[in-house]
């Protein structure tokens, strides 16, 4: 039955659904990177770097999530991915442990950041012992940061190599590393580039969030000014196709409230008729296709052990990429429906079947995430 009011809600995209449970649990699980090292170290330098926005600080976009412990959601008003920063290590009569426990439940992976000139990191070692006895964590990434004040190659290495020797001790095996300085005298930054590709690899929802395209063709321009929304919606669609039942009513849900915004955003009036129309111009194959998988996603949900597991995270990771691609197709055809151009039917099938692909890594995973 809850099928069937999900597509009803599908297809009468005019009446608003009510999608809080939808919008909570899509903030319980978005993919989270949790930054790990000494203040001054550069933790808030580096989100200002990977996101671009240089107005992060306390009270502007981070929020407690306990004592000492902050996150910031990014984008901020329809976020996508999350940092934790763990604050405090190294001051007085402070104990990291609670921080810590809650922190590596909540996180995908660890950005261990540390100042390439600064040896003394015993309280960051402490505490990545005690995330590593837990066993939880199982990315990890070395983050030295202000490698250009050592302006001396050799004495760089030096110290670079220690850092790095003195993690690997702890962590009992060989780690990922890499160099960035933030900070130049003239201005500009060394590293940052092979930083964001490395977090993207981490995390590929990253590297579509970051993407910066030189784009010359209209339609194109006009759904890259849409695709963080677009993504936004995917990742609620994915979030709650992730629990059983509930994505049979949520998921068609979250994609008509996404295609009316899209119209609106295009100026174009987005009623059962317009549905019908965009329905018609995919085809009845589309249509019989996506509720025949969408029916058997559930169905998978439901057995158990592998539908608590295998099953949802599945489900979860295709209701992102078909909400992606059914975005992607929108915008191209409500774009040539606004000039009164036709687009083919294979075009806008070839158009799905392409940004269903190209978005399944970035997909959420809750199998690999935790």
């Amino acid at each position: 039955m809850k099928f069937f009011k999900g597509l009803k809600s599908f297809l009468s995209p005019e009446q608003e659904p009510d999608l809080t449970e939808a919008f909570a649990k899509h903030r319980q699980t978005l993919p989270t990177l949790w930054l790990l090292g000494k203040t001054g170290a550069g933790k808030s330098t580096l989100i200002h770097a990977v996101t671009g926005n240089s107005r992060i600080e306390i009270g502007n976009g981070f929020r407690p999530c306990t004592e000492t412990a902050y996150s910031y959601d990014f984008p901020e008003d329809k976020p996508l991915m999350r940092f934790l920063d763990t604050r405090g290590l190294g001051e007085p009569d402070y104990n990291p442990e609670d921080d810590i426990m809650e922190c590596q439940d909540r996180s995908n992976a660890l950005l261990l950041v540390m100042k390439a000139e600064d040896p003394e990191q015993s309280h960051v070692l402490s505490a990545l012992k005690q995330i590593r006895d837990s066993g939880k964590t199982k990315h990890i990434l070395l983050i030295h940061t202000a490698v250009c004040m050592i302006e001396d190659e050799h004495q760089r290495f030096q110290c670079v190599t220690y850092n790095e020797s003195q993690v690997e001790k702890v962590w009992k095996q060989t780690i990922d590393s890499i160099q960035v300085d933030f900070e130049l005298r003239d201005g500009s930054t060394f590293g940052v580039k092979a930083l964001t590709k490395k977090l993207s690899e981490l995390m590929p929802i990253i590297d579509e969030l970051m993407e910066k395209q030189d784009i010359r063709d209209q339609e194109k321009k006009n759904f890259f000014r849409l695709k963080k929304e677009i993504l936004w919606h995917s990742g609620i669609a994915g979030a709650s196709d992730a629990v059983p039942v509930t994505g049979t009513l949520t998921v068609p849900a979250v994609q008509a409230r996404m295609l009316y915004l899209i119209a609106d955003r295009y100026g174009l009036q987005w009623d059962k008729r317009s549905m019908a129309e965009f329905a018609a111009a995919l085809g009845a194959g589309f249509g019989a296709q996506y509720i025949s998988k969408f029916g058997v996603r559930q169905l998978a949900k439901l057995i158990p052990g592998y539908g608590q597991t295998v099953g949802s995270a599945t489900a979860a990771a295709v209701s992102f990429s078909a909400t992606y691609a059914l975005g992607r197709v929108a915008c191209k055809y409500i774009y040539h429906k606004k000039k009164g151009e036709e687009v083919t039917r294979e075009e806008l099938m070839n158009m799905y079947k392409n940004a269903f692909e190209s978005i399944r890594d970035a997909a959420p995973n809750e199998t690999n995430n935790r």
